[in-house]
């Protein structure tokens, strides 16, 4: 079965929701699936200042620590996170820059990867975040699954082609068609992540040398 990794920051909710329809999505696909969040740096007095942060942080109390190792374990992944000046969160940045283990051994190439965010304006930094993240997948070897316009519900969603993203609903909900492109997002990269899983030791390792040419 193919394996697939959602580990997400949130702080008050929304990436968390796009997080679990993407986490859906990747079952439907037939994946095993682990939904993870990120560590929390921000101290209490932070997230009491906000009601709806706090809130969320009580509410997911329940949601696993990603670590390293569930990249290892995945065949594929999705990192999400919301915007922050153009970039992911600290607390994803200090998640990644926890990487360097597997990243030196090889432990993350050639695995399906993806990524969404999420903004206070319609023009808030959500494809700068997600290019941010995508220079990541590159160090990473990973292999890069854009959503393009490869559904319509990415285009009903706002047309993103780097990835899923939303304009924070300023206490509203998501709107549907967010929900449903993260769905098929995850979905996409868990099938993505199969045929890379049923191909990698062809993949991997160094390429044979090329024969000499004929005269």
């Amino acid at each position: 079965m193919t394996k697939i990794a959602i580990i997400y920051y949130s702080s008050t909710g929304s990436t968390y929701r796009l997080a679990k329809a993407a986490a859906e999505g990747a079952a439907a696909a037939g994946a095993e699936v682990r939904l993870l969040k990120v560590e929390e740096l921000a101290p209490d007095a932070a997230i009491d200042s906000n009601p709806a942060w706090r809130t969320h942080v009580d509410e997911t109390a329940a949601v696993a620590i990603a670590t390293p190792d569930d990249l290892e374990w995945a065949d594929g992944f999705l990192l999400g996170s919301p915007t922050r000046f153009g970039l992911p969160a600290a607390q994803m940045k200090q998640f990644i820059d926890t990487c360097g283990g597997k990243w030196f051994t090889g432990k993350l190439q050639d695995k399906a990867a993806g990524a969404f965010t999420g903004a206070g304006n319609v023009h808030g930094g959500q494809e700068a975040t997600l290019l941010a993240l995508q220079n990541v997948f590159y160090h990473w070897g990973s292999v890069i699954v854009p959503v393009g316009f490869t559904h319509s519900a990415y285009t009903a969603a706002g047309g993103n082609p780097y990835g899923v993203s939303f304009t924070d609903p300023r206490g509203g909900p998501l709107p549907e068609e967010v929900i449903a492109a993260a769905w098929q997002q995850g979905s996409r990269v868990a099938r993505f992540a199969r045929v890379l899983a049923d191909n990698r030791e062809q993949l991997s390792g160094e390429p044979a040398e090329p024969s000499a040419p004929q005269s």
